[in-house]
């Protein structure tokens, strides 16, 4: 088995990464989200794994805003990470967070937010007691925030794209 490469998405590669998000995740809405965030403009960072040619995993960034007291922090959110059903529990969705993680670090982004499982995403350093303070439609235990900066606001709402609207 050839090694995964991780790298920026290109043009061309959008059915690619859209017929993955249907396959991962069972349905159209994550691949609309996507498509709405790169016409919105919205990405921040968007990556592919890469295997023999094929793309067989997805992560997205976008901008997000922490608002708070008249002020708006950026920050970026986590939405979506996906691996092929057929190639997960190879450890490409560990290797698109870890990457996408050291370029948004190197880039000077300060806070990620992500919805995922925390059994998951704790790995990678996110922490729903992080993300306590914030207000947003999300909040729970499923609402996980990771800082890679002591600067980084603790409170606020989470303004995320309006792509995140249509989700329902």
């Amino acid at each position: 088995m050839s090694a995964v490469i991780i790298r920026p998405e290109e043009a061309g590669d959008e059915t690619a990464i859209r017929l993955l998000l249907v396959n991962a995740f069972g349905g159209e809405t994550e691949a609309k989200l996507v498509d709405e965030l790169r016409s919105a403009g919205d990405i921040v960072l968007s990556l592919v794994a890469e295997r023999d040619g094929e793309i067989r995993g997805h992560i997205l960034f976008s901008r997000l805003w922490v608002r708070s007291n008249g002020q708006s922090f950026p920050a970026v959110a986590l939405a979506p990470l996906a691996a092929h059903p057929g190639h997960q529990r190879e450890g490409i969705g560990s290797a698109l967070v870890e990457d996408a993680h050291t370029r948004l670090h190197a880039a000077g982004e300060k806070l990620s937010i992500v919805l995922g499982e925390p059994a998951y995403y704790s790995r990678f350093g996110y922490r729903a007691e992080r993300a306590a303070g914030f207000e947003s439609t999300y909040q729970g235990d499923y609402l996980q925030a990771l800082a890679w900066d002591d600067a980084a606001p603790t409170t606020g709402k989470l303004d995320y794209a309006p792509a995140f609207a249509d989700l329902g």
